[in-house]
């Protein structure tokens, strides 16, 4: 590919008197921080100072994000200057800890950890440094007071968004059943049996059933809104035959009405700009590539339905990382994140 790209906001650089922030992004190349590039590089308020590879160093960052051609000609980075106000953590499951530990980073730079490592509450400090997790419909006003920021898991965010309403109002009385299935960017771009296209292709399967490692994360917020609910929530989840994006079906007994239900749900969610309740169908291409979550309510019987969409890299990852960082700057909570829906 050509190394001259002509036209292009080089520095990505916020325009002329608008309040900005230089953020640096470590874990650049994998799926996570390639959708860190794509939100910041369009970003009003962001100017991205680096972004960390060590693979990858001295490289384009289109050379490996191939459709940034044309958006940024920034490369890759060995190093991590510390001229910045925010960074992203864009690493494996338990690879932000040994990196915090190697790299002690100065106390006025907030940190947005991506990977598992600091959303339990036993596990939310290291060293000097406290995370809250960052779930915005559920910690928003911590968030915005917060140094630093434990981003909560892809179907931790679908499903708590599906019960945070109920658990609120006290109303989880009984076990909860959900089946979820996620596209094949859940697992990481590192290659797997499991992920290989000729395996994932036209096929399904369970995996990590009753035993799925947000659930304890979905727990700790369950009961941060009910103290007692003391009952099991059953989680059955699917590798799903696409790429991106997630879907889960919850159900419980319940002596609401459908239209109690509804309205429960719109009054929980009615200040948060990116999840919206509905009591129509909805399919998984109403939210790919936004920051969106859709929940359908519904009532069968004495069974309460609810449905939850998200896209597991954007509300599941990056997008809710970048949704965090808008509220520890005082930005429009919305800001950089009004992204286009695949549609078809």
């Amino acid at each position: 590919m050509n190394d001259t790209v002509k036209n292009i906001n080089t520095t990505n650089t916020p325009p002329s008197g608008g309040r900005g922030v230089k953020a640096g992004i470590v874990g650049g190349a994998g799926y996570t921080g390639g959708e860190m590039l794509r939100i910041l590089v369009n970003h009003p308020n962001v100017e991205i100072a680096f972004v960390n590879s060590n693979s990858n160093a001295g490289n384009y960052i289109y050379e490996v994000h191939t459709d940034l051609f044309g958006d940024t000609d920034l490369k890759f980075t060995g190093e991590l200057p510390n001229d910045i106000d925010v960074l992203f953590l864009c690493v494996g499951h338990g690879d932000a800890k040994k990196f915090l530990e190697a790299n002690p980073i100065p106390d006025h730079i907030k940190i947005i950890d991506l990977s598992q490592d600091f959303r339990l509450s036993q596990n939310s400090k290291i060293n000097n440094k406290s995370f809250v997790y960052g779930l915005p419909e559920l910690n928003r006003d911590a968030i915005k007071s917060a140094q630093n920021i434990a981003n909560p898991g892809c179907f931790a965010t679908c499903l708590q968004l599906g019960l945070l309403p109920l658990a609120a109002k006290g109303l989880l009385n009984g076990e909860v059943h959900i089946t979820g299935t996620t596209g094949s960017t859940g697992a990481g771009q590192s290659p797997s049996p499991t992920t290989h296209f000729t395996w994932r292709n036209d096929n399904l399967s369970i995996y990590k059933a009753f035993d799925h490692q947000h659930l304890k994360e979905i727990g700790e917020s369950i009961k941060q809104l009910q103290p007692t609910y003391g009952r099991t929530i059953n989680f059955v989840p699917y590798r799903g035959d696409y790429t991106r994006g997630i879907i889960a079906s919850i159900y419980m007994d319940s002596d609401l009405s459908g239209d109690e239900a509804l309205k429960l749900f719109e009054d929980y969610y009615a200040g948060h700009p990116f999840t919206h309740v509905t009591s129509r169908n909805i399919d998984l291409k109403q939210v790919v590539n936004t920051n969106k979550c859709f929940i359908q309510v519904a009532k069968h019987g004495n069974k309460l339905l609810i449905t939850s969409i998200i896209d597991n890299l954007t509300k599941g990852a990056s997008g809710q990382a970048v949704q965090n960082m808008n509220l520890l700057f005082d930005f429009d909570e919305t800001a950089g994140l009004r992204l286009k829906a695949t549609a078809f």
